[in-house]
């Protein structure tokens, strides 16, 4: 048998197994994982038992949509290459998607813990909306129903507001790099606040919002950010960085502007509010007016002389009344001593056989005189000086 050289054993087993093995899928975990400054990726994929080692160019790395790791379970999609002069050989890379979990899924994790952890998601670096903004920069596509959606908002809320489209292409190739480029641009207008969004797709339609590079230009624009992409179900990157997340492109408009039909509303409120309590303070005032000038009546010179007076007709009432008591009690004494004397006047009194009994100058009763008492009878014009010798009891029919 003629012997082969090692060069040309190498050459047909690498014949061999590339055409044998044009395209295989191996199912295995990452480890050894070497991101090359070439920009190559290097790694070894192994299981339980086995070993293979791995490399995925940069022509095809670009197609990579989530960060490789150590300990990763991945599906490899690759051909078999044998460098010749070694005798080594390995497995060619093209496509790499992780095992049981969607590539772009996986992306997505791995970008939010990232910027987490970068801060991006603080809420307390939030910036406030504006109560009333004069000047709206939009960041979408000037052709999609996003922008109509937005101007029709816009203008039945607040018609004041100055709305600025910056024309952007929202997806496919080059969409990261313009999304990113007008978001700076934007911060620089001056405007008060920036919308940026689309409307709804797929996923693979909204990824452009997902990419680090979008998170970073709404990271560090000074101008408060509104992220509205998609519908209201989707959640994207942008959502996370930005100040306000709107389920909607009109959902970013009816949270960035204010109601005119509120503030009228409100205005009608505070309109009335203003009359009643304008009505509360004057009729408040009349009634102070009203205390001050009872007030003032009460001590005023003449209310002081009304009541001097009134005291002095009061006293006088009161002091003609005690008079005329006094002149009526003396009135009455006089009236009582007039009709006794009328009564015990001997003049009116004498009568024949009547005679006024008195003993010691005293009037006193037949009944009390003893025997051989002296007493004296009188009449009008003559006493008579007697004593007792008898007396004798009669009985009262």
């Amino acid at each position: 048998m003629k012997a082969f050289s090692v060069t040309i054993l190498n050459t047909q087993i690498k014949s061999l197994l590339e055409t044998t093995f044009m395209q295989v899928v191996v199912s295995g975990e990452i480890s050894n994982l070497v991101n090359h400054s070439s920009g190559h990726i290097y790694f070894s994929l192994k299981d339980e038992n086995s070993t293979i080692s791995c490399v995925m160019f940069k022509g095809n790395t670009k197609y990579l949509k989530f960060e490789l790791e150590n300990g990763q379970k991945v599906n490899i999609t690759a051909n078999i290459t044998v460098f010749v002069p070694r005798g080594n050989y390995q497995l060619l890379c093209t496509k790499i998607e992780p095992d049981g979990v969607g590539s772009l899924a996986l992306a997505f994790e791995q970008l939010k813990v990232k910027l987490e952890a970068k801060g991006y998601f603080d809420k307390s670096i939030k910036k406030p909306l504006p109560n009333f903004p004069k000047k709206i920069a939009i960041v979408t596509s000037p052709t999609g129903a996003a922008i109509e959606d937005i101007k029709k908002v816009a203008s039945a809320r607040w018609s004041l507001c100055e709305l600025i489209l910056i024309p952007t292409l929202v997806q496919g190739v080059g969409s990261v790099e313009d999304i990113s480029r007008n978001i700076v641009f934007a911060d620089s207008l001056n405007c008060d606040i920036i919308v940026v969004g689309r409307g709804g797709g797929s996923i693979e339609d909204l990824w452009s919002y997902n990419s680090e590079m979008v998170a970073d230009a709404i990271f560090n624009a000074k101008t408060p950010i509104i992220s509205s992409v998609g519908h209201e179900i989707d959640y994207l990157i942008s959502d996370f960085v930005a100040d306000i997340r709107a389920a909607t492109p009109s959902n970013a408009m009816e949270i960035a502007l204010p109601s005119r039909e509120e503030y009228l509303l409100y205005i009608d409120s505070l309109r009335d509010s203003f009359s009643l309590n304008l009505k509360n303070i004057f009729s408040k005032k009349e009634e102070e007016l009203r205390n001050l000038k009872l007030h003032f009546e009460q001590n005023s010179i003449s209310s002081k002389l009304f009541f001097v007076e009134s005291q002095i007709k009061l006293l006088k009432e009161q002091f003609f009344q005690s008079l005329n008591q006094k002149f009526q009690i003396a009135s009455n004494i006089l009236e009582n001593l007039k009709s006794n004397y009328s009564l015990n006047n001997p003049a009116t009194r004498q009568k024949d056989g009547f005679v006024e009994l008195s003993r010691d100058k005293k009037i006193i009763n037949l009944s009390l005189l003893k025997i051989d008492d002296i007493v004296e009878l009188q009449s009008i014009d003559t006493i008579a000086e007697c004593k007792i010798i008898s007396l004798s009891k009669q009985k009262v029919k």
